[in-house]
């Protein structure tokens, strides 16, 4: 009985929450410049692994229109495209182009949580290298980087 209880309370929450109407907004802002590619290669694997969240292009999944999920993905691609957006390439001080290649060769991006929905953003080793050496190619090495092999 308790657990029946239990059930309809969780349901009720999961239906009122859907009256939120945060993350449902999925209007891509313009695009206002794009970097210049070093190759077609590191902008389709940058497509492929990158894009719904570091860039004005976000394709939006089902799933982004019901709360819980909404308010998550809604989330994730307002930080990614503060930190790092090809759709605002040559905005002052807001794009880390330079940090993109360390952050892929750490296995930060694209984060464990978002392969799972997008499997054709799991890069194999050979493509997650050529992907790295093409972001260098690209937007440089990270500055740190460079500082602490001076030392």
């Amino acid at each position: 009985m308790k657990l029946g209880k239990a059930l309809v309370a969780v349901v009720a929450i999961l239906v009122l929450i859907q009256l939120i109407p945060f993350g449902r907004d999925h209007k891509n802002p313009p695009v206002t410049g794009t970097p210049q590619w070093d190759s077609p290669r590191t902008e389709e694997l940058f497509n492929r692994a990158c894009k719904d969240c570091h860039s004005n292009q976000t394709v939006w999944p089902w799933y982004s229109k019901i709360a819980p999920a909404s308010w998550l993905l809604h989330l994730d691609v307002s930080i990614g495209r503060s930190k790092f957006n090809v759709s605002e390439w040559g905005r002052e001080g807001k794009n880390k182009g330079d940090e993109a290649a360390e952050e892929t060769r750490g296995g930060k991006m694209p984060p464990w949580f978002y392969l799972p929905a997008h499997p054709e953003a799991k890069l194999t080793p050979a493509e997650k290298d050529e992907l790295v050496k093409g972001l260098v190619a690209t937007f440089g090495e990270e500055k740190k980087e460079v500082k602490n092999k001076a030392r």
